[in-house]
């Protein structure tokens, strides 16, 4: 008797193999993501580091806020405005702003929070990380010193 085709037994363990296959897969991706976003929010900060000085280096101060800060990014604090009046909507943005586009977190979930002194010296914005990069992990703040 010569049947071809395939058992029962062989469809399960090539539908097993595919199974861990594409899991681990799904894992790798999902670690990727993480670097990426992460990466992303080091270049942003950076970004706004720049801008930051750019406005002090004219203003001779930094942009002020309460002790609780602001979130950059969004619909209030989305542009580094010229004039001296920090971060403001960018439909109240003049002409030429330091910064056009203030980005906002990769994750909807999770925001950059910047708290200026409240006599312009000095700031802080901070992202929170969700692996490690470059041995910054967890909570990393920008300051006018650089990144920890």
């Amino acid at each position: 008797m010569n049947k071809k085709g395939f058992t029962l037994i062989e469809l399960l363990v090539v539908i097993a193999i595919i199974g861990l296959l594409s899991t681990l897969a799904v894992v790798a991706l999902g670690s990727a993501r993480e670097k990426a976003n992460d990466s992303k929010r080091l270049s942003d900060l950076k970004q706004v580091q720049t801008a930051l000085e750019l406005y002090y280096t004219d203003q001779n101060v930094y942009p002020t806020t309460t002790a609780v800060g602001i979130t950059l990014g969004d619909a209030t604090h989305d542009c580094l405005d010229n004039s001296g009046a920090g971060f403001v909507a960018s439909t109240a943005c003049d002409a030429s702003p330091y910064m056009g586009l203030v980005p906002a977190d990769p994750v909807s979930s999770q925001a950059y929070t910047y708290i200026g002194a409240s006599d312009g010296t000095t700031y802080t914005i901070s992202a929170i990380l969700q692996g490690s990069v470059s041995g910054l992990e967890g909570t990393v703040t920008a300051t006018p010193s650089g990144i920890r």
